[in-house]
């Protein structure tokens, strides 16, 4: 840890800020955010609403989900709720939040984050900078590359096997995540290739539930969603005659999977859980 009185100079999207001593009153204002300081084993005083992350990392870390303040919305962060908090360090994400960057600066000291998605170990990187905790930040994301080993050797020949991933949201919206994210990243660390629609690196394709024949892989992961009409949805159309008629499916190679564990996370613990899941989808194979 840093010494109480040492001041780091971080350097990041938005500019340069003075960080003084290890932060004790952390703000978080994304999911990545989040996720970056609790694998760290910082529990936040604050941090917007995530549909459920909040509650997941506190049972993988064992700290109280209530004793973390919510302080909005990732879209529209209740800045008097962060002042309320007073806190020593605030963490973010600038495509969400740089129109309010000076606010959030006069605030507290804020690093903000260049991207979403695949460059999730670049953000936790900064994170840990931030918090004087580069050291450890770096132990984990070794840890990572050990088990990411371990979980390709689990599936035998991942680069023989093409994965997708869907995101039903309900509305006709189905999101097809493809390398650009974060979860994309994830499985091509593992070793998985693409179908050639979502060999991409944009973050994700838009499809319909009447265009889900694009879905050509071996395997499919397909999430309900994190909403009643996402789960109606997805309930709908997997019980379907198109989707019954997929490839992945018509091979037994279609897996539910967790909503906040595969998409929400965008940090070291989201990334072990989605490598829990495949250790475990791997062994039932």
């Amino acid at each position: 840890m840093a010494a109480t009185d040492e001041v780091r100079s971080v350097t990041h999207a938005l500019g340069t800020t003075e960080v003084v001593g290890t932060p004790d009153r952390v703000v978080v204002l994304d999911s990545g955010e989040l996720d970056a300081v609790t694998s760290l084993g910082i529990v936040p005083v604050g941090t917007v609403e995530t549909e459920g992350l909040l509650e997941e990392l506190a049972g993988t870390h064992g700290f109280e989900a209530d004793d973390v303040e919510v302080v909005g919305s990732i879209s529209e962060p209740d800045l008097e709720a962060v002042a309320a908090l007073q806190p020593d360090l605030i963490l973010t994400n600038a495509i969400r939040h740089e129109a309010i960057y000076d606010q959030l600066s006069a605030l507290a000291p804020t690093v903000v984050s260049a991207e979403l998605g695949a460059v999730w170990q670049e953000n936790f990187l900064l994170c840990a900078e931030a918090l004087g905790m580069t050291e450890q930040a770096e132990e984990m994301l070794t840890d990572y590359e050990t088990r990411i080993g371990e979980i390709a050797a689990a599936w035998g020949d991942p680069g023989a096997t093409e994965v997708a991933v869907l995101r039903f949201m309900g509305g006709g919206e189905v999101r097809a995540y493809a390398r650009g994210s974060f979860i994309g990243s994830v499985l091509e660390d593992v070793g998985f290739t693409w179908p050639a629609a979502l060999d991409t690196t944009e973050n994700r394709v838009e499809l319909t539930p009447e265009s889900l024949d694009t879905v050509t892989s071996d395997v499919v992961f397909w999430s309900p969603g994190f909403s009643d009409a996402g789960a109606g949805e997805s309930a709908s159309i997997t019980s379907g005659g198109l989707w019954t008629s997929l490839p992945p499916v018509q091979a037994g190679g279609d897996h539910e999977i967790d909503d906040s564990r595969w998409f929400l996370g965008l940090g070291p613990s989201g990334a072990d859980l989605v490598l829990d899941d495949l250790a475990e989808i791997a062994a039932a194979r």
